[in-house]
């Protein structure tokens, strides 16, 4: 019996092992399953995480040319206002003197020199105007002929040789807008 017992022993022995080997199996087995099913879980978040992150780049991209969209809509607007309305402190720095030639005209004199210091008068406020808006005569007297800002319309032969290139006489004057020539000032030019 202690054969049997030591048998017996031994079997439980072998048996314990045996089954804590299955055990051991059985947890192994069970480590590579969830290894299986993390790194399945891995690959998918992956995916979806791209997939997530692909989404919200799509909605940024939607949101940014929607709202370049609306700046070109009211961009485009603002210069057709501008277009439409750009000359309006134009001509209401103009008016008062439209309303000085109004008075001028509806005057009854006949005094000449009474209506030559009038119109000079009108005629000085209006140059204060167009400075006051950033234009200014081309000066011609006595200046060398430049082509930036002069347009020459007649050449005048045998002025000598001190009056060649200059300006010799003003047809019609230039004008520049915040150094920008508007207009050039047509000239006559010795030669």
């Amino acid at each position: 019996m202690k054969e049997n017992q030591n048998v017996s022993a031994e079997e439980q022995e072998n048996i314990e092992v045996g089954h804590n080997n299955k055990e051991t199996e059985s947890a192994e087995k069970h480590c590579e399953k969830a290894a299986e099913e993390s790194s399945e879980e891995k690959e998918q978040n992956p995916v979806e995480n791209l997939q997530d992150e692909n989404a919200k780049l799509k909605d940024q991209l939607l949101r940014t040319i929607a709202e370049f969209d609306n700046f070109r809509k009211r961009t485009n607007k603002e210069k057709a206002e501008l277009i439409l309305n750009g000359g309006r402190k134009a001509v209401t720095d103009i008016l008062p003197i439209l309303d000085d030639f109004e008075r001028a005209l509806s005057n009854e004199t006949k005094d000449a020199t009474a209506i030559k210091e009038g119109m000079q008068m009108i005629f000085n406020k209006f140059i204060k105007t167009l400075e006051s808006m950033g234009v200014k005569k081309i000066e011609t007297d006595k200046a060398d002929f430049n082509t930036d800002y002069h347009e020459a319309v007649a050449m005048v032969p045998g002025m000598g040789d001190d009056k060649k290139g200059k300006v010799i006489d003003c047809v019609q004057s230039g004008y520049t807008m915040n150094d920008k020539v508007i207009r050039h000032a047509k000239v006559a030019v010795g030669q």
